[in-house]
């Protein structure tokens, strides 16, 4: 079964992965280690995942403005996550995935969709990503 969602594309771009989703919001710095794009606090839902590939859904960031620098560091390595989606505006996220594109032509998308949208997401399974923030899941 094919489930196709409508977001809004905050960094545009096309990516597929499985799907990694979490019902808490998620600070880059210091919740996930840059080298190897596990989340590493211990108080997060997806405590011990590996997001590298993934499509990482969160409800929103949390934190220091530096997690841009961890986001574009784990472009940098290959670590990041594949696209990531939120249903609250991400500047943070959207200023790394931004700098990655320019400095080393490397995607990752960013969709932002609704609060119902991000309710119907289901975690495991695969995502597609489009250009225009279509999600498709199955």
């Amino acid at each position: 079964m094919v489930v196709a969602k409508s977001g809004k594309v905050t960094v545009p771009g096309k990516a597929h992965g499985e799907l990694l989703l979490s019902h808490q919001a998620l600070s880059l710095w210091g919740g996930i280690d840059p080298r190897t794009s596990q989340i590493i606090d211990q108080r997060h839902d997806r405590a011990g995942e590996i997001t590298s590939g993934k499509v990482l859904a969160i409800p929103s960031e949390k934190g220091s403005s530096t997690g841009s620098a961890v986001l574009l560091e784990l472009v940098r390595i290959g670590k990041a996550p594949a696209a990531i989606i939120t249903c609250h505006l991400a500047p943070v996220l959207a200023l790394g995935a931004i700098v990655a594109r320019q400095l080393y032509n490397l995607s990752l998308p960013i969709v932002l969709v609704s609060e119902n949208a991000f309710a119907s997401l289901r975690d495991g399974e695969e995502a597609i990503i489009d250009i225009d923030g279509s999600i498709c899941q199955h």
